[in-house]
Parts: structure tokens; sequence; C-alpha cells
């Protein structure tokens, strides 16, 4: 275990954009929370209800190995791996409440919080993806296109809740 917190080099990287908790040295947390969603959720962006429902998403999204995984070749092997395929029974119960979810949300939603929850686009470049040429225009929307992903995840996983 790490007691001696993040470098200072790492929380310049964060900005403003970090939350420390406890006071005694072996209590105190630091969370970062500069990625874009976590940016999104400190501007006030995004509500915080929205940012855990799309967080969730991201999670499952991660935890089903559709990120991809980070691995060395070996060019004297054949490499007979699927990446389609769930390596395990958990990983696809996560691929399975990821994709009903991502098909809950639409195309639009699900490709703007696919870009910023799972992904890590900034905001601004989301809007350029949508095709607006304006970034302000193209944040404005990405922004609003954000939001509703998240009511309707939290709509979604409340649903789900109530289901089980």
């Amino acid at each position: 275990m790490d007691e001696q917190g993040p470098t200072a080099e790492r929380l310049r990287h964060a900005g403003e954009f970090h939350v420390t908790t406890g006071r005694a040295r072996s209590q105190k947390r630091t969370t970062m929370v500069d990625d874009a969603l976590g940016k999104a959720l400190h501007k006030q962006i995004i509500a915080a209800d929205e940012y855990s429902a799309l967080s969730k998403y991201a999670l499952h999204w991660l935890a089903g190995g559709l990120a991809g995984h980070v691995s060395s070749v070996d060019l004297n092997r054949v490499l007979a791996t699927s990446s389609s395929l769930a390596s395990s029974e958990r990983s696809l119960y996560h691929r399975q409440l990821y994709h009903q979810a991502h098909d809950h949300l639409g195309k639009r939603p699900a490709f703007v919080a696919d870009l910023v929850a799972c992904y890590d686009y900034p905001i601004g470049k989301v809007g350029l993806l949508l095709g607006y040429q304006s970034l302000y225009r193209g944040r404005e929307k990405a922004i609003e296109i954000l939001r509703d992903a998240g009511y309707r995840l939290v709509k979604f996983w409340d649903d789900l809740a109530r289901c089980r």
C-alpha cells in the first residue's frame, strides 16, 4: 500500500482536479478526477448521479475486457486468441451489461458516452467528431448529448436494480 501519496508532478498534472480526504497520514487518500468525465463533474457540466451512471457504464466496458489489453508479441508463436470472446464468466457478465446499457442509450448518446466515459476524449473534441466546425457549438451539443446519456443511464441502472 502506498502511504506516500501522489508525487508533486502527478498533482501538478492533475491541477485542480483531485480530491484529498483524511487528515492523518495513514488515512489520507487522494482521488484523481482529471479524466474527461471527472472534469465534467468538477466543472458541474454533469450532475453527480449522471457521473455515477456514466462511470458504472465505463466500468462494465473495462471489466468486460472491451478496452483491450497491453501485451507484447512473441514473433516465434502463432497468436490464436480471439478478442471477441470473453475470457471468463465474469467478463461475459460485464460485457452483457455494457451492451444492454449501450443499446438502451441509442446511437448518438452511446457514441458520446463511449468517447467521454470509456475512451477519455475531451468534450470539445467530441463536438468536432459529431461534425460541428464551431468548437463552441460542438462542445455545447456534446454536453447536451452527454447529459442525456447520463440521464438515460441513471434510469437504466435504477430499472435494472428494481428487476433484481
